[in-house]
C-alpha cells in the first residue's frame, strides 16, 4: 500500500466526515491518535469537544440550536486501563463496557451496526490502542452497510502490531462529499505523519475543509511510560 501525506489525504475531499488516525510519532517515542468531526448541517456544526476524565465528550456549543442529539452527542474517547478507545459514536461506551467484562474489541462491536441515518447509513468507525511494558499495538474497525443496503451490515476489523515511526493508519466515514454520502472503502489508509503534537495538530486542523470542520482531538501517548499529552481544537469558541 502506498504511503501518502496526511495533509494531502485530508485536502483530497471537502467532506471525509469523521476520521480516526492511529500510528507512531516521527521520533518513534509516542503512539499518536487523532479524531476529528465535520458537519454540513447546523445541528452537526453546533458542537465542541470537551474533556471528560481521561477522554472527551461532544457537547452542543449553543443549546438553543440543538435539534437532535441522538447521533452527535457522545464520548468519542474513553480510557480503560492501558487501552484507549476512540470511536465516532456511542459505540465507545459499548466497547468500554464489554471489554471491561472481558469481551474483545471485535466481540463488542458485533453487537452494533452502522448509524440509522437513511440514506447515508454512516459507518461506525472505531479504534483501540494498547500500551504496556514499553510496547503497543492497535486495531481499527468499520461497520457499514452493503453499498447503502441497510439489510446487510459489513463488519471489518484490522489489527496492527504497531507501525514504523512517522507512519499511521487513517480511516474516515466517507469517500467524498456527495448525496448520499458514500461509505469508506478498503483497508485503513497508510499515511505519513511528522512533527511534535503541536505541529501535527496544526497540520490536521489546517488541512480540513474550512467550512465543514468542527472539532479535533489529538493525543500523543509515551510508549515507555503510558503518560500522554492532549490537544483539542474547536471551531466554535
Amino acid at each position: 500500500m502506498q504511503k501518502i501525506d496526511i495533509a494531502n489525504t485530508l485536502k483530497a475531499t471537502s467532506y471525509p466526515g469523521r476520521g480516526i488516525l492511529i500510528g507512531c510519532s516521527e521520533d518513534g517515542k509516542s503512539v499518536v491518535t487523532a479524531y476529528f468531526i465535520m458537519g454540513r448541517s447546523v445541528n452537526s456544526r453546533n458542537r465542541i469537544f470537551a474533556e471528560e476524565g481521561e477522554g472527551i465528550r461532544t457537547q452542543a456549543f449553543d443549546e438553543s440550536k440543538l435539534s437532535d442529539p441522538s447521533l452527535i452527542i457522545y464520548a468519542p474517547v474513553r480510557v480503560l486501563g492501558n487501552t484507549t478507545i476512540v470511536t465516532n459514536g456511542d459505540q465507545t461506551d459499548t466497547v468500554y463496557d464489554l471489554m471491561a467484562e472481558g469481551k474483545t474489541f471485535e466481540e463488542a462491536l458485533r453487537t452494533r451496526e452502522f448509524e440509522p441515518d437513511d440514506p447515508n447509513y454512516t459507518p461506525r468507525i472505531s479504534g483501540i490502542i494498547n500500551v504496556a511494558d514499553g510496547k503497543y499495538d492497535f486495531a481499527m474497525s468499520i461497520l457499514k452497510s452493503d453499498d447503502g443496503n441497510p439489510e446487510y451490515c459489513i463488519r471489518n476489523t484490522f489489527a496492527y502490531p504497531g507501525c514504523p515511526a512517522g507512519e499511521a493508519r487513517f480511516i474516515h466515514t466517507y469517500m467524498e462529499d456527495a448525496n448520499p454520502l458514500p461509505s469508506f472503502e478498503g483497508e485503513p489508509e497508510k499515511v505519513a505523519i511528522a512533527g511534535d503534537i503541536d505541529a501535527f495538530t496544526d497540520t490536521i486542523w489546517n488541512s480540513l475543509n474550512e467550512d465543514n470542520k468542527v472539532s479535533l482531538f489529538v493525543r500523543y501517548i509515551d510508549i515507555e511510560t503510558g503518560k500522554y499529552e492532549t490537544r483539542i481544537v474547536n471551531k466554535n469558541k
